[in-house]
């Protein structure tokens, strides 16, 4: 019985985090991922695991959270008849392979180093949810061909090195090349089981030292965290999504951006050692 109340105060963590990762996702629609890698590795370090593999620890974990929650929201919107099919076809093998890549890249850092590439990519997402607009265009349809083959592995590779889905880079993407919002939403919630899945796999057989792994933790994949979480964001992404029909998204999604630069900001204040 001991030995069980010791992991209380962790349970309780996880279940806030849980539960803020999933309003936030149904307010604004972003992936749960941006909010879940910084939530766990302050969480995890807070718990005393703080060794070169942690990052790892927590980008493997958010990863397989997105696998559950990109699957549903694929289920969701497939029903609305928004998820262009047709792109998320081509797009998907190069996007799978820049995936493994990135698995692999991941499995082969210390903390340090993906603490700093999370935060210069989390204040680059985070200038564009704030200042970005609508109207930008780099084309009026999505690169095929050529173009297609070299970009489609980035937005894989940059997603799994920050433990994110397929919104943060596809919805951009998308958006600037002609694709209807809510239809870039849809269609990146497919990009997100591309990334998520070939990646975790790979995770489930990375070999973390003890330092860097909280207890029940499977290769790179820590499982209470992953259970938790996954139940949590199911039971209060609705209650986001709620709430975005009643608040003013554009400002809360540029207080969310101010937010994600801190966070990303600190992340670097980190990788640095300060």
């Amino acid at each position: 019985m001991t030995d069980l109340i010791q992991y209380v105060p962790a349970l309780i963590l996880l279940l806030v985090i849980g539960a803020f990762a999933g309003v936030m996702a149904g307010l604004l629609g972003v992936g749960g991922g941006i909010i879940l890698v910084p939530a766990f590795y302050y969480a995890f370090d807070a718990l005393g695991y703080s060794g070169d593999q942690l990052m790892q620890v927590c980008l493997a974990t958010s990863l397989a959270t997105i696998i559950v929650t990109s699957m549903r929201s694929v289920s969701s919107h497939h029903k609305k008849g928004a998820v262009e099919w047709d792109i998320l076809k081509k797009w998907a093998p190069g996007i799978a392979v820049g995936a493994v890549l990135g698995m692999l890249t991941v499995s082969s850092l210390r903390s340090s180093t993906l603490q700093g590439i999370f935060g210069f990519l989390g204040i680059f997402i985070g200038f564009y949810m704030a200042f970005g607009k609508a109207t930008w265009r780099l084309g009026d349809e999505m690169p095929s061909g050529l173009k297609r083959i070299a970009i489609s592995p980035f937005v894989g590779f940059l997603s799994v090195l920050m433990g994110i889905g397929g919104g943060s880079f596809g919805v951009p993407l998308m958006s600037l090349h002609g694709i209807a919002i809510h239809r870039a939403v849809a269609t990146a919630a497919g990009f997100g089981v591309i990334i998520a899945f070939p990646s975790v796999i790979g995770f489930l057989f990375v070999d973390v030292a003890a330092d860097s792994a909280p207890p029940f933790t499977l290769g790179a994949v820590n499982i209470p965290a992953f259970l938790v979480v996954i139940s949590m964001t199911l039971i209060t992404a609705p209650i986001g999504a709620k709430l975005a029909h009643r608040l003013d998204a554009k400002m809360l999604k540029r207080i969310f951006a101010v937010f994600l630069i801190v966070v990303a900001t600190n992340m670097l204040r980190k990788a640095a050692g300060y």
